[in-house]
């Protein structure tokens, strides 16, 4: 009897679905991690993002009410350059939960070529970066948070290079965004979070409050808070990533009366 060879028909369709399983459970397995993947790396563009900004912040909030010559009469309307008519509210000339002004003499005058030196300040508020401006912008084309610089040469004179993007962008701005500023959107599912609370000494929550009468001069820690979404939508489940970053800081300076 002649020995068999080769396989037969049944042999070769047993072969094959198993072969076809076996790819389509790599494929599965290549295409989840490589969701997985995309995942990490938006998550990691975000905190990228994120992290410089909250830090940025927490670095400028922390020198509120910095006066090295004990000036008296510094502080500044930062609407108007004219002086502050609550001068017991130092460098915090607003506080709100969306909106912060920080006030602090850092800089000696430019000089000829209009650069400031960081140094211990000379008892005014007409130079370079001493008037810092923080607002979050919640519109739904914004999602945003703006870092403006405020220049008072005098009293009533005013400069300012205008609010810029320091966390986000607007949908029109041609920028590419990574993230949305979630903190206080309105809607089903969305965000209630304050960008800026404010503790006393005690350790006790004393606003943000209706308005600005809160007692801005007790403010003994200030909590950042800036809730975020990737701008793209999650592959996994359909939906934009949220996080949640956080920091504290506490204006030794605002504390000195």
């Amino acid at each position: 009897m002649r020995d068999a060879k080769g396989f037969t028909l049944v042999e070769l369709m047993i072969a094959v679905g198993v072969a076809m399983g076996l790819l389509a459970a790599v494929y599965m397995e290549v295409n989840s991690t490589q969701r997985h993947s995309t995942s990490i790396e938006r998550k990691v563009t975000a905190q990228q993002d994120v992290k410089p900004a909250l830090d940025i912040m927490a670095l400028e909030i922390g020198m509120a009410s910095y006066n090295p010559k004990a000036a008296t009469d510094l502080w500044v309307n930062p609407a108007n350059c004219s002086a502050a008519a609550n001068q017991n509210y130092r460098g915090i000339q607003v506080a709100t939960a969306n909106s912060i002004v920080v006030e602090m003499d850092i800089t000696n005058a430019p000089n000829s070529s209009g650069d400031c030196t960081a140094t211990d300040g000379n008892g005014s508020l007409s130079d370079c970066s001493e008037i810092i401006s923080y607002e979050y912008l919640s519109g739904t084309t914004d999602l945003r948070i703006t870092r403006e610089t405020i220049r008072c040469a005098s009293s009533g004179k005013r400069t300012t290079g205008g609010a810029q993007s320091l966390l986000g962008a607007t949908e029109v701005s041609g920028v590419p965004r990574t993230v949305r500023v979630i903190n206080n959107t309105a809607g089903t599912g969305n965000t209630a979070i304050p960008v800026f609370r404010y503790y006393d000494g005690a350790g006790a929550e004393i606003f943000p409050t209706t308005g600005n009468t809160a007692p801005i001069p007790d403010i003994r820690r200030i909590e950042i808070v800036l809730a975020v979404e990737t701008e793209d939508v999650d592959a996994n489940t359909g939906q934009r990533k949220k996080l949640i970053y956080s920091t504290s800081v506490i204006p030794r300076n605002h504390a000195i009366q």
